[in-house]
């Protein structure tokens, strides 16, 4: 067998998933960057709302090809272009200090807002002033894990196709529906219109975490509102809400940061809407 051809680093397809590192492209593209094998394999998977792959093209360095042949031939079945390339090629495309060797160019894949409304959520995170783009790609993997039906980013919040935000949702972002750039005000009163309740978690919140699950105050429907790590919610945003929650520190911990927190919250509503096992 001959040696493949490679991509060169001056190809129009280099350069053009290289500029999906700056926000403003992503936006006038339409597109971002998924980087290794878990986040690549997952948006070969996916297909947007209308019915369309989400990957459009896959680069790979000749090792990581041959390491993860099922990736590139689930690309190629969803009908993405696959570019080898030289690992020096994908290091300047790459948003990471190690790069894995695979990097997928995918459509955007955020839902309407609307959408997530009229399927009737029974547990939501908001994410409003989250600024850290690692913070809101953990929550969305939290959120993933604990079985939410959606994420809302407001429009306050950071953008969802960051590198990073990608990155730390470890996939979780092709699992679950996620509305961007609505206005916390809008969001609530949507999600209240649906019947859900709104919590919002802050340190300093009036309620305990433990005593509203005492009370059998959590097993309805739900949307948790998280704040900026730094400085939390807003007085406004926590007016929004039914209760302001805090979640108890039962050692000498200063305090919770934010994914840490948004696990504990998103589980403990998981857990008092799950149906209770016959004795």
């Amino acid at each position: 067998m001959g040696t493949p051809e490679l991509i060169s680093a001056r190809s129009p397809r280099i350069a053009a998933a290289r500029r999906l590192a700056r926000r403003n492209f992503r936006g006038k593209e339409r597109r971002f960057i998924a980087e290794g094998p878990q986040a690549v394999r997952e948006a070969a998977a996916h297909r947007g709302g209308d019915g369309e792959p989400t990957l459009t093209e896959l680069f790979a360095t000749v090792e990581a090809a041959d390491r993860y042949t099922d990736i590139v031939e689930a690309a190629r079945a969803a009908g993405a272009r696959v570019h080898l390339a030289d690992g020096d090629v994908l290091a300047d495309v790459s948003q990471t200090v190690t790069p894995q060797g695979l990097i997928g160019v995918c459509r955007f894949l955020d839902s309407p807002f609307e959408e997530i409304l009229a399927a009737k959520p029974t547990l939501v995170a908001v994410l409003a002033h989250v600024r850290d783009p690692g913070n809101a790609g953990t929550v969305l993997r939290c959120a993933d894990a604990a079985g939410a039906d959606a994420v809302v980013l407001t429009d306050a919040s950071v953008d969802l196709y960051n590198p990073k935000s990608v990155r730390a949702s470890v996939g979780s972002l092709f699992h679950l529906p996620v509305a961007v750039g609505v206005p916390v005000e809008e969001a609530v009163r949507g999600l209240r219109g649906a019947g859900v309740r709104i919590l919002a978690a802050d340190g300093a919140g009036e309620d305990d975490l433990d005593d509203e699950l005492d009370a059998g105050t959590m097993g309805g429907p739900t949307a948790w509102v998280f704040g900026n790590e730094a400085w939390g919610l807003p007085e406004e945003t926590r007016a929004l809400a039914d209760a302001v929650v805090r979640v108890p520190i039962h050692g000498r911990a200063e305090s919770l940061n934010l994914a840490t927190a948004a696990a504990v919250c998103l589980y403990a509503s998981a857990r008092a809407q799950r149906p209770r096992r016959a004795d």
